[in-house]
């Protein structure tokens, strides 16, 4: 469905995007992740034929963005990381407005804005002027307006920036909904709503590919590790340094404090092996306590992380 063959974008002497390729499969979510500045937006501007490409192709339904980009953005629903709304317009104004710019035959406009809002759960709201909603209903009327022509692909950047947790789980089902029968291009910083709604992931850097694959696939690639965390009661130094000394912990480093006695530690064991009895009897000998002990697996925020630092 979309296909990016060697893209490059300067701006002046800057490169913001450095020789990327990737696809996007017909029904697929994909997760675009990279810290501020990567090039996501820019990427995604790109495909919605806002901006050109310096170098590169782009096609989306074998329609090159460069060469066609009325016809591609017919196929496109963006919503940008600021809504663009109209404070003064009614919900349901502003999306007859969307419907007639878009160019939707006048007979259906009314039934296709009925059937939008009902997607969207404006139906509380469409009355109401766009300048007094919340800002998760803003989001929502941002949806509304990208998928009024009912396009192929949605590309979404953002979509649940400032929201509280009620409001990206609202928003989150909503996208899952969606990506049923559309394909969709997701950025976000919020990692575990593309745990939950991504089948795919491309992670991008300093305007470069810097990982792909399935949240699982980058976890496994990651070595699928598990991290101890422990919190002990006793001399940071020389705990520090026992902890070290231990045969099978790879790495070992304090994570936090919580008084001149107390800190926390994360040790990653080698792959297979149970410290936790060691580590115990190491602990205990040295009369020192344990006050908190957990393993968590590698996420795919961990994964993040180490891929963009």
């Amino acid at each position: 469905m979309i296909e990016i063959k060697n893209l490059t974008k300067k701006f002046g002497s800057n490169i913001v995007l450095d020789n990327i390729s990737f696809s996007v499969k017909r029904g697929e979510v994909l997760g675009f992740l990279g810290p501020n500045g990567a090039g996501k937006t820019t990427t995604m501007k790109i495909i919605a034929s806002f901006w050109k490409p310096t170098a590169g192709v782009v096609e989306v339904d074998g329609l090159d963005v460069a060469e066609n980009s009325l016809a591609v953005r017919k196929k496109i629903g963006y919503l940008p990381e600021t809504v663009p709304l109209y404070d003064d317009m009614r919900v349901y104004e502003y999306l007859k407005f969307v419907a007639e710019i878009r160019g939707l035959d006048k007979e259906k406009v009314r039934e296709r804005i009925k059937e939008v809002i009902k997607i969207c759960g404006l139906s509380k709201v469409a009355r109401q002027p766009i300048e007094e909603l919340s800002k998760g209903y803003r989001q929502r009327v941002g949806l509304a307006q990208a998928i009024m022509h009912n396009p192929d692909i949605l590309i979404l950047d953002e979509p649940t920036t400032g929201l509280d947790p009620n409001q990206i789980a609202e928003i989150r089902n909503l996208i899952k909904e969606l990506g049923k029968e559309k394909t969709v291009i997701l950025s976000t910083h919020i990692l575990g709503e593309v745990s939950a709604t991504c089948g795919r992931v491309v992670i991008i850097n300093n305007g470069r590919i810097v990982g792909e694959g399935s949240p699982g696939e980058l976890i496994a690639k990651a070595g699928g590790k598990e991290i101890i965390y422990v919190k002990i009661k006793g001399p940071k130094e020389a705990v520090l340094n026992k902890l070290q000394e231990m045969d099978n912990a790879v790495k070992v480093e304090v994570k936090d404090r919580e008084s001149d006695e107390i800190f926390g530690y994360e040790i990653e064991p080698k792959q297979g092996v149970d410290l936790r009895e060691y580590l115990s009897m190491t602990v205990m000998n040295n009369g020192w306590s344990i006050l908190e002990f957990s393993k968590k697996s590698v996420s795919l925020e961990d994964v993040f992380r180490e891929l963009t630092k």
